[in-house]
């Protein structure tokens, strides 16, 4: 999945958790919210707010579809609020491969 695949995906599948993200889908959405958060900062603070508001939900949705594509549950994500070790489990669960046909298959 190219980068512009991977956002026009996850603004067509804006608040949708059900089904499964590969990996290229979720790692080029998180480099598109960085990239638009860090343009948002150098104009706004106030526009860097809004971007994150509107790009939270989505993100949330291609989490817990990346998590669904490993074979975990989405609700799993609520392992990343812990500070460090949340965030180290995270990024180790998202960039694993994917686990091959799943209960979250759709």
């Amino acid at each position: 999945m190219t980068f512009t695949e991977s956002i026009q995906t996850c603004f067509k599948k804006y608040a949708e958790f059900n089904g499964r993200a590969t990996r290229s889908e979720f790692w080029w959405w998180a480099l598109f919210v960085f990239l638009l958060s860090m343009v948002g900062q150098m104009i706004s603070h106030n526009l860097a707010s809004l971007l994150s508001i509107i790009t939270l939900l989505p993100s949330i949705a291609v989490t817990a579809r990346r998590l669904h594509d490993i074979g975990r549950s989405g609700w799993w994500q609520l392992v990343g609020l812990i500070p460090f070790i949340g965030w180290a489990v995270m990024i180790y669960w998202c960039v694993q491969d994917s686990t091959g046909p799943n209960e979250y298959d759709r």
